[in-house]
């Protein structure tokens, strides 16, 4: 009986705690407003600048990934920081359809890749030569897409070649001349070939548009003697977001060969990875910025509050109310406060978000460059719990932790002085 008693004067203060808290928050209706609009405006715009910066990585890391290094490569152990002709991959079209089986594996296709020397009739400078498989390649590479004359290679062995457009412009050539071929083979015999320009692309990579030769895959292993023998084996998951997942089934797909290894985009690509970590720190600062903007908003409302009510503080105190229980009244002033702004900023950054993500946020005036390095001319922000979360959690912590500071000046008011402040 004690217990339920207990049990019913705890619950008992906390209804009345809420609706002294409630009854409190409306004591000056303006002040609230105008804190609660702030909050609601902070989680809102945190919710769609995460939302956005999210949908902006997504779009950046696909158009890079997109024209060549594809999601994820299975490659020979130490051949990426140190590439070698001889270290190859062997029975490269079994190992193409046992990774295609993998769940998550959209798309795959083999790569060859060396170096030599390329002439035309009046010049000749070093390229590098990759050989890939024409059919596959249109799943894997906008490459394919970015021819901007003539034509995509097509048949799987014949002798023709497309050429990226600086490089094409530095050796002066044109659609239907012939590019000769000078490396060497993985034997150590010389690699010879005579190559018909069937196509120049322009990828919007500066450097693989100045460096990049591309033939069929057969004809590469021909010239340079590498029978059913490939550097890399290009995948393309389903989605960005499940290629950490598709990289270890892959990986467990291939415990049988313990001298391969899958690389994912971020290990390709170190340079975008580290492009990216630092546009989020500018991010994040400035997302710091504003809740602690809001931050400092809440705690001169509450600091306001009490020291407007100092005095009626001081008169509850002198009639035996505990300083706890005023100090849990003002806490749960500002947790609804804040909860309030929260639900309301949370419901409008999913609309607008869901919105620009439906119909993406287009930036028509960089269209054309944009275009040039193959980033679409539209961003959609990117909606997941990450995004909806981050925003609204750190504001509830910070804001909590600074309504605290307040209540420290309740607890300690000393009746008396508190009744006779003005």
């Amino acid at each position: 009986m004690e217990k339920r008693a207990g049990s019913r004067r705890v619950g008992g203060r906390a209804t009345l705690g809420l609706r002294l808290a409630w009854r409190n928050l409306w004591r000056n209706p303006r002040r609230s407003v105008l804190t609660f609009s702030a909050v609601a405006f902070a989680t809102a715009i945190l919710v769609f600048m995460v939302a956005l910066q999210q949908g902006g990585y997504g779009a950046m890391i696909e158009s890079a990934v997109s024209v060549f290094t594809g999601h994820l490569q299975v490659q020979v152990k130490g051949y990426h920081d140190n590439p070698q002709l001889e270290e190859s991959l062997n029975g490269v079209s079994e190992l193409e359809e046992h990774i295609a089986g993998v769940d998550g594996v959209d798309a795959v296709a083999s790569r060859a890749e060396a170096y030599a020397l390329v002439s035309s009739p009046s010049r000749t400078y070093g390229a590098a030569i990759v050989g890939v498989e024409p059919q596959r390649e249109r799943a894997l590479s906008t490459i394919p897409s970015s021819i901007r004359d003539g034509r995509f290679l097509e048949s799987p062995d014949a002798a023709e070649a497309i050429v990226g457009r600086t490089l094409a412009q530095n050796l002066a050539l044109s659609l239907g001349d012939e590019l000769a071929l000078l490396g060497q083979g993985s034997d150590g015999t010389l690699a010879v070939a005579t190559l018909d320009v069937v196509g120049i692309f322009e990828s919007g990579s500066p450097d693989l548009d100045r460096t990049t030769v591309e033939m069929p895959l057969r004809t590469f292993q021909d010239t340079f003697v590498m029978a059913n023998r490939a550097h890399a084996i290009v995948v393309r998951t389903t989605d960005l977001s499940q290629v950490d997942r598709v990289a270890h089934n892959v990986a467990a797909a291939l415990e049988d060969r313990p001298n391969l290894t899958v690389l994912t985009w971020d290990q390709l690509l170190e340079g975008l990875k580290q492009g990216i970590s630092m546009d989020a720190a500018v991010g994040w600062f400035l997302y710091a910025v504003l809740v602690l903007v809001v931050t400092f908003s809440i705690l001169n409302t509450f600091l306001m509050a009490v020291l407007e009510r100092t005095r009626e503080f001081g008169v509850l105190l002198a009639l035996g109310t505990r300083a706890d229980f005023l100090g849990r009244v003002v806490m749960a002033e500002s947790l609804l406060l804040l909860v309030l702004g929260l639900i309301a900023g949370l419901g409008l950054g999913i609309t607008v978000s869901a919105v620009a993500a439906h119909y993406g946020i287009a930036f028509s005036s960089s269209e054309a460059l944009l275009a040039q390095w193959n980033l679409p001319a539209r961003i959609y922000p990117r909606l997941n719990l990450f995004s909806l979360t981050v925003g609204p959690v750190a504001i509830l912590i910070v804001t909590s932790l600074a309504a605290r500071f307040p209540i420290l000046r309740i607890r300690r008011l000393r009746p008396v002085k508190a009744m006779r402040s003005m």
